[in-house]
């Protein structure tokens, strides 16, 4: 040993590194596409509405609790499906999900009564159910804490992006009516349903169930995940030793499940009524609305990318959500009041694009108080709570369209859950600081002199 002591040895960072580098290249874009199709499949009815709603006399409120009724069916399976998940594995249970819901988006296609429409989203919110929560979940094997705002936001922009495609897509789609007999609303749901249902292949092929699973790993790679992994949970408020009650029971749990309530309920509102507004406020048609809405999930993506990059290099997750939280609520204002096209499309624009920026941050606070079991548990118990969101918000829309006859009272009413979603944000890190504060000093008395 020399006299200034031992040289550092950087191969377990260099270990550590290479593993996160395959597990990010192996593993998040499959997610990222399976979980595009997922949203593609939940809103393209946005875009499907503008004709579908004509063609079968659908008014705004019809339209919108058919809309909402997905997030009902969503909410009641989401629990039941995160424990099957740990039954079965994440591979073949993401699959699974896949293939049922795609079928499920393509038999939109034969909607023609509000009854049938209202009973396929509620089966297709049910085969759906479990699949986000699964997929942040089965991140929580092969991220360390400090790294997953950046890996959930490397395959959540699949959100942002899914826009892009969707509404690139959707004046083509809808041009196509006539052909084989079909209306332009059927190929939609057609042509975006089926490839759901052919990807499930891909994740049964591509996703192992843990790195133990994983051959692309070596074995100081597998070692070094699982020294971190069970270091993060030896940490969580909720780790490896909590069980699935505890969980459910976690006041933490239900405060950022209402965090998501709050913030989800602004976004979907807007979100299945978006071609329809933004029709409305231009003049333009369907074609070029859908170039607009493609433009906004381009910046919604790099959005996202960069305040999660942020929030992870500096530590802080707070004020990475609770800002994008008050910009929302001041965009969804603006355009309620705006004239002039250009300042509605540009206060949604900051709307949508701070939503998409905060769901990186915001979506790695729960990991900081769960791990394990009680993660599986915590997060399909947080997700079911944000899933009212979806129901909440687009019946609203269409009630408010239909009693006023615009939407600019639906914008407004948005202002209440976004700033809500900021104040629960506000209180639920202080009390997680608090937590952290109080385990900390623990330690310290535990300590030996």
């Amino acid at each position: 040993m020399s006299a200034i002591g031992p040289e550092p040895d950087h191969s377990d960072s260099a270990i550590g590194a290479s593993a996160q580098r395959k597990a990010a290249l192996r593993l998040l874009p499959v997610i990222g596409i399976g979980y595009g199709l997922a949203y593609v499949d939940r809103i393209n009815i946005s875009f499907a509405a503008l004709q579908m709603n004509r063609d079968l006399q659908f008014s705004a409120s019809v339209y919108g609790f058919g809309a909402g009724l997905f997030f009902i069916g969503y909410a009641l399976c989401e629990v039941p499906s995160n424990l099957l998940l740990l039954r079965f594995g994440a591979r073949r249970w993401l699959a699974r999900i896949m293939f049922t819901w795609g079928l499920l988006a393509a038999a939109m296609m034969f909607v023609r009564t509000p009854l049938a429409f209202n009973t396929l989203r509620l089966l297709l919110g049910m085969a759906e159910a479990g699949f986000y929560p699964g997929v942040v979940y089965y991140l929580t094997l092969w991220f360390p804490a400090r790294m997953r705002a950046r890996a959930v936001s490397r395959f959540y922009v699949a959100l942002p992006l899914s826009s892009v495609v969707m509404g690139s897509m959707a004046g083509w789609l809808l041009g196509l009516g006539g052909k084989l007999g079909l209306s332009g609303w059927q190929w939609l749901f057609l042509v975006e349903g089926l490839p759901t249902a052919v990807f499930s292949l891909v994740i049964l092929k591509l996703l192992p169930d843990n790195p133990a699973q994983a051959q692309w790993l070596t074995t100081d790679e597998k070692a070094w995940l699982d020294r971190q992994l069970k270091a993060d949970g030896e940490r969580a408020h909720l780790g490896h030793s909590a069980g699935v009650t505890q969980a459910l029971l976690s006041p933490k749990v239900w405060m950022i499940g209402a965090y998501f309530l709050c913030a989800l309920t602004a976004n979907y509102a807007y979100g299945f009524s978006a071609p329809a507004i933004l029709q409305v406020a231009t003049g333009w048609s369907v074609t070029n609305v859908g170039f607009l809405v493609a433009c906004f999930g381009l910046a919604g993506a790099a959005g996202m990318l960069l305040n999660s990059a942020h929030s992870d290099r500096s530590g802080e997750r707070a004020l990475h959500c609770i800002i994008p939280c008050v910009v929302m609520a001041a965009g969804y204002l603006t355009a309620s009041y705006a004239k002039e096209p250009w300042l509605v499309v540009v206060a949604l624009a900051a709307g949508f694009i701070s939503f998409m920026s905060m769901l990186g941050p915001a979506n790695a606070v729960p990991m900081q108080f769960l791990a394990g079991r009680a993660a599986a548990a915590g997060l399909a118990a947080m997700n079911t709570i944000t899933m009212f969101s979806g129901f909440i918000g687009p019946y609203w829309m269409g009630r408010t369209r239909d009693l006023t006859g615009n939407y600019e009272l639906g914008l407004r009413g948005l202002v209440v859950p976004s700033l809500g979603a900021a104040l629960v944000m506000f209180l639920l890190t202080r009390n997680l600081a608090r937590f952290k504060g109080t385990a900390t000093d623990a330690a310290l008395a535990n300590e030996p002199a």
